[in-house]
């Protein structure tokens, strides 16, 4: 596990080896839940749930991106920002995100309206997700963009779940990965963006604990999600109006 950096934020050299170490060690990359997914060691039911709850971060992230992008006079930010929301929504003539994750589930062989109401998720998915709404809408524009820095990170994960997704388990084809081959493009863009943004931007040492402080954060709104799936699917500690699998 790497060391907790002691240098002081007193440069943009200096956040940029502290926001990467928050990701080596906090990301949800690490929880157990993940390794139990990647590894082969979940059923289909209990994939069928983490495709499920995941739908609900999936969907938001276009209400999110169009909360910071509201957050900003400045136009050419604004241009920059906006892609995104059309990368998870699609556009009249193409799929974007949420479309693939649906073919995902679909794939998994859970009801596409029963996905898209919602009504299946954990409660702590709902809070966590909702939470990183209001972040993003009540703290300061710079912490807006920081907290989507875990984008830094993401490619890692879906190559590692693409690989051992396919190899583990025979009800996942290609076909339904797609998702996670698109954002092996995207997310490094956002990224480079993102990280450029608040490295010129946190000018004073306060502002850019402020950044880490976002990205914290937002692990912390990604791990509480895995937690709840854990507790739920594989504890086995289901709460009333959850999504049972044996009922699917």
């Amino acid at each position: 596990m790497p060391t907790e950096p002691n240098e002081p934020l007193d440069s943009p050299e200096a956040l940029e080896r502290r926001l990467r170490w928050i990701g080596a060690t906090r990301y949800h990359s690490l929880h157990p839940f993940h390794k139990l997914l990647h590894g082969g060691k979940l059923n289909k039911g209990q994939v069928q749930a983490w495709a499920l709850n995941r739908y609900y971060y999936q969907s938001t992230i276009p209400l999110k991106d169009a909360v910071v992008l509201s957050r900003f006079r400045d136009r050419q930010i604004r241009l920059e920002w906006r892609h995104r929301i059309e990368d998870h929504d699609g556009s009249f003539d193409s799929e974007g995100g949420i479309e693939r994750w649906l073919q995902l589930t679909d794939g998994l062989g859970l009801d596409r309206a029963y996905v898209e109401s919602t009504d299946g998720i954990l409660a702590a998915t709902r809070f966590a997700v909702d939470a990183y709404v209001h972040f993003v809408r009540d703290k300061t524009p710079l912490e807006a963009v920081a907290s989507s820095l875990t984008e830094l990170f993401a490619p890692n994960l879906h190559e590692e779940r693409i690989a051992g997704m396919l190899q583990h388990y025979d009800f996942i084809s290609p076909a339904v990965m797609t998702y996670f081959k698109r954002r092996l493009d995207q997310a490094p863009r956002d990224a480079e963006f993102a990280l450029n943004y608040v490295m010129e931007h946190a000018r004073t040492p306060a502002e850019r604990q402020a950044v880490c402080g976002a990205l914290t954060f937002k692990t912390d709104c990604l791990w509480v999600q895995q937690d709840a799936l854990y507790h739920a699917y594989v504890t086995g500690m289901i709460p009333a109006g959850a999504f049972r699998p044996e009922a699917a």
